[in-house]
């Protein structure tokens, strides 16, 4: 009996451990994960340089609110606006919070133009 909620019809088969692209299961069959992008995990699997830089952050702290300054975030985002054609980064947890700045961003944007009215957003 499993104490998972029963919202998934769950394949019948687990992995051990994961290595760049594969998966291995506990007798050592190995699968290619095409399914990595829906846990977010695009980076593929005990990746020796991820894995080096896990620990090394590890060690020091896990989750720093944006309440703080963060200046491991501002390094990032110097080096994505230099990279990019954005003048600045906002960090998100969440598709909900990546929303709800794109219709902040909207809002200041209308109100640049002078539009500060402009209040209505179509999804």
């Amino acid at each position: 009996m499993t104490f998972l909620a029963n919202n998934y019809n769950r394949k019948q088969i687990s992995f051990k451990k994961g290595i760049g692209s594969y998966l291995i299961t506990k007798n050592g069959k190995k699968y290619l994960d095409f399914c990595s992008g829906i846990a977010v995990n695009s980076l593929g699997h005990a990746n020796p340089r991820l894995v080096k830089a896990l620990y090394k952050q590890a060690k020091k702290v896990w989750h720093v609110s944006n309440a703080f300054t963060i200046p491991e975030g501002e390094m990032l985002a110097k080096k994505l606006a230099k990279k990019t054609f954005a003048d600045s980064v906002i960090f998100q947890n969440s598709g909900t919070e990546a929303t709800e700045v794109a219709i902040k961003v909207a809002r200041r944007y209308f109100y640049s133009i002078g539009k500060p009215k402009k209040i209505e957003y179509f999804v």
